[in-house]
């Protein structure tokens, strides 16, 4: 085996024509983790905030962007016992994904589900893992609940919409256009809401309020998601592209019992995230495997393109997910 590799780096922080092909060592597995060959890799908006000089990579990992790949296992570090070599994986990645080849903790992989290619499965850990941990252990979504998400059409939008779904939720969306509206609802919000023609406050308060909201847009939604939040509700905040900062009333978090929580994967323990990819491969693969669920695709770029695939992914023109083809 090669001792270099093609990957694609940051070269310096800024826009995504900072993104450079290079020529990387090989990657070694330390204790407990694998070697995978990447097929695909999955392209998402931290790794364009890490570009950006907003995000930085977690003590220890990689400085080069990617959190989530699909390929096969080609090497094994010292105590991996779950998983041999020649076995096809998809695995969350501390970074390293824009590469040929990268390493990984064992227990952040998981199989490809049955019939599914390698494309589709590089779309599906950093989405599924966000939004198992968010939706369901933090925000307790129970069947039967109403449960609103914005950006219903990015790749955790369109994950979320599904697996509330197929739990028994009723699900609401946001979306910017009658396109992205017209996919949330066929792949099952009760009903998707076009922000810039409608206010999603008045909507979920004409069914009740939202008994969970995932939000990754912050700013001035959050004082409006507690507006369109039914008492002892609960918001879930994962991201912030519209701000961090936010005037909210604390009277009515009290007086309504509600709950403002929210999280950010990359940083969280191994274990905790080791603890996330059991959760799925119980209560999640069976979903996939049985067709009941589905990544949603948006396109593929090459590797070496890695910068327009950025550019796609700002433009926020996208729905589902966007790929890079490695290997």
């Amino acid at each position: 085996m090669s001792k270099t590799m093609l990957a694609v780096e940051i070269t310096a922080h800024g826009g995504p024509e900072v993104l450079k092909q290079a020529e990387r060592p090989m990657p070694e597995p330390r204790p407990g983790e694998v070697l995978i060959r990447v097929a695909y890799a999955g392209v998402n908006r931290p790794d364009a905030l890490q570009r950006a000089g907003a995000y930085d990579p977690p003590p220890g990992a990689s400085d080069l962007p990617g959190l989530e790949a699909s390929g096969e296992i080609v090497g094994l570090g010292e105590g991996v016992t779950e998983w041999k070599t020649g076995d096809r994986v998809c695995a969350l990645l501390p970074g390293g994904g824009y590469a040929e080849y990268v390493t990984t903790p064992a227990a952040h992989c998981l199989p490809i589900p049955d019939g599914m290619g390698m494309a589709e499965a590089a779309c599906l850990p950093e989405t599924f893992f966000t939004v198992w941990t968010n939706v369901f252990d933090r925000g307790r979504l129970q069947a039967g609940e109403r449960f609103l998400v914005h950006g219903g059409s990015s790749g955790i939008g369109t994950t979320a919409i599904q697996l509330a779904h197929v739990m028994g939720a009723r699900v609401f969306a946001t979306a910017g256009t009658a396109e992205k509206c017209a996919k949330c609802e066929e792949l099952g919000a009760e009903r998707a809401i076009n922000y810039r023609e409608e206010d999603f406050v008045e909507a979920l308060k004409a069914e009740g309020g939202a008994n969970v909201i995932l939000d990754m847009v912050g700013g001035e939604y959050i004082p409006r998601n507690v507006k369109a939040l039914a008492d002892d509700g609960r918001l879930v905040q994962i991201a912030f592209l519209g701000g961090m900062k936010a005037e909210l009333n604390f009277a009515q978090v009290m007086v309504r019992r509600l709950t403002i929580t929210g999280s950010t994967l990359r940083p969280q323990s191994d274990l905790a995230k080791a603890r996330i990819a059991a959760d799925l491969r119980r209560e999640v693969w069976p979903l996939l495997e049985a067709g009941r669920i589905a990544p949603v695709m948006d396109s593929e770029f090459a590797l070496a393109d890695a910068a327009k695939a950025h550019e796609r992914m700002e433009t926020s023109a996208h729905i589902g997910k966007i790929v890079l083809k490695v290997g």
